[in-house]
């Protein structure tokens, strides 16, 4: 990743929280903590950041209130070769003229690029899917009522009264922070509440994620896994995240980084 492309990871992150220490930056651009040190220290002297030990801080803190998920050009273009591949895969499920909700995140906006000659009615909560398909797309596009996240590119609400309620869907596309043994993992309140409220309204969940998500945790739990129908990954997975998946009864689809096409497991469950 260019020391540019770094910068602007960095200085975003810091918006999200008061203080970042530098083993996440690291696992955010996927430089060596030696490499993400000699950033802080420029931007340091350039009057972006605060240096602090073991990490850095915001020289302007986050107001409260912000939603705890990460903003969406933080996270936008780490693991985008894998986010590419698992969203090419999410598309090829879907037939033409179905109707599908695309949650909001970096993972499942992939998806628009395959889109483009698709008919499909869709339903999302993020104003970047939205506007996406909008522009380049055949599809027919609706989105909830709520007001627009900014930095997360997404639109929330907290009422039950909203346009969520009348649209059904055969599936639901979401990603998620993480996912172990206990469910499909999220990090803000508001967001799962949102999720929680998409999912009631689709036959089947496809949860898309990279194959690091399977180390991470959560504080907060979105689902149960016996509320998943089909996981897309990489084919980074590992022995142990796999069986765990198709122990659960939940289809489980890899896919090459950069390839054309997903290949499915052939362990994995109809």
């Amino acid at each position: 990743m260019h020391e540019r492309e770094r910068h602007r990871i960095i200085l975003s992150a810091i918006q999200e929280k008061p203080v970042i220490t530098v083993q996440d930056i690291a696992e955010l651009t996927e430089a060596s903590e030696a490499t993400i040190r000699r950033d802080i220290a420029s931007l340091h002297v350039q009057g972006k950041l605060r240096r602090v030990r073991g990490g850095a801080e915001a020289v302007h803190p986050p107001q409260l209130g912000n939603l705890a998920a990460r903003p969406f050009r933080v996270s936008e273009s780490v693991n985008i070769d894998k986010k590419r591949a698992i969203a090419r895969a999410a598309v090829e499920l879907c037939e033409e003229g179905d109707s599908i909700i695309i949650n909001g995140g970096t993972t499942t906006f992939q998806m628009v690029h395959f889109m483009s000659a698709r008919r499909l009615q869709v339903m999302t909560n993020s104003f970047a899917i939205a506007e996406h398909l909008v522009k380049h797309s055949k599809c027919t596009v609706s989105v909830p009522g709520g007001a627009i996240y900014r930095d997360q590119s997404l639109i929330l609400s907290p009422f039950e009264n909203d346009a969520i309620r009348n649209f059904y869907a055969r599936r639901i596309f979401i990603g998620a922070q993480g996912i172990n043994a206990l469910g499909v993992m999220e990090s803000d309140a508001l967001v799962i509440q949102s999720e929680q409220k998409l999912v009631r309204q689709a036959e089947e969940l496809i949860v898309m994620v990279d194959s690091s998500k399977f180390a991470k945790r959560s504080s907060l739990i979105l689902c149960s896994l016996d509320k998943v129908s089909t996981i897309i990954t990489d084919d980074g997975i590992s022995d142990e995240a796999a069986a765990m998946v198709t122990d659960a009864g939940i289809r489980l689809m890899t896919v090459r980084p950069m390839a054309s096409s997903a290949r499915e497991d052939t362990s994995s469950v109809a």
